[in-house]
């Protein structure tokens, strides 16, 4: 391309173009993070609603909560929170503690991951959940697709739900990976809080990733072993999805 083009190509600014190398605009409505250093990495200023996004952390890590928590008690606030294929069950007393209400949580306890798939697209479908997290390791790219298309097409006309806040939540070994999430975050330990690096996004590149101060609950929010049910407050659990095409996500 001659030097002139290329001189100009700064200059042209075509509707519904984004340039790579600048911040997109008005994509969907956001959620503050609760973490202003992090809000300011975020296209908007915040989560994007009704869009997928990926959070990627070493196995066994259980960084989301500290990253999730501010987000998820106003999301309860449009609707329950939903957890699928959570790997632990849920503390309710823990979750009660960081302002979460345990009487507005769903539990889908499955191991089987077209179970999961299909359990998510049904949450995303029903328009009514806050915040969905799903644990989803083994996903391929159509498949987390779908989703984001789910979430997509559920994004509902009035004011009285803004959408849901969408999670999927794997292993770090899948960063190299194509996916089609337009947000996706790594997380790891750090001194002092936890280091967040978004590697994917719609703007300009991330310089280093940033630490936030987000300390550990006193409780871990999901434990290893299950614990008694906490009264009057219940998570509703779901065994498995019942009825389901299994050829839906294969």
């Amino acid at each position: 391309m001659p030097a002139a083009l290329l001189s100009s190509a700064p200059s042209l600014a075509l509707p519904g173009v984004w340039r790579g190398d600048a911040w997109a605009g008005g994509v969907s409505p956001v959620v503050t993070s609760g973490h202003g250093a992090l809000d300011a990495e975020l296209p908007g200023g915040g989560w994007p609603i009704g869009e997928l996004i990926e959070l990627l952390q070493p196995p066994s890590a259980r960084h989301e909560w500290r990253l999730l928590l501010p987000a998820l008690r106003l999301a309860q606030r449009q609707g329950p929170l939903v957890l699928v294929g959570a790997p632990h069950p849920p503390h309710l007393a823990a979750l009660a503690a960081q302002g979460v209400a345990p009487d507005r949580l769903l539990w889908v306890d499955t191991a089987e991951h077209n179970d999961r798939l299909w359990a998510a697209e049904q949450v995303l479908r029903s328009a009514t959940a806050g915040a969905l997290l799903a644990w989803l390791p083994e996903a391929r790219p159509e498949q987390l697709r779908r989703l984001h298309l789910a979430a997509r097409a559920a994004m509902p006309t009035t004011a009285e739900h803004t959408g849901t806040l969408l999670m999927a939540l794997r292993t770090d070994a899948v960063r190299p990976q194509a996916s089609p999430a337009p947000l996706r975050l790594l997380l790891r330990s750090a001194v002092g809080g936890l280091e967040v690096q978004v590697f994917k996004r719609r703007g300009p590149p991330m310089d280093r990733p940033i630490t936030l101060a987000a300390e550990l609950p006193v409780m871990a929010c999901l434990r290893r072993l299950p614990i008694p049910p906490v009264a009057p407050a219940r998570p509703h659990v779901v065994d498995r999805p019942v009825a389901q095409p299994r050829h839906a996500f294969a």
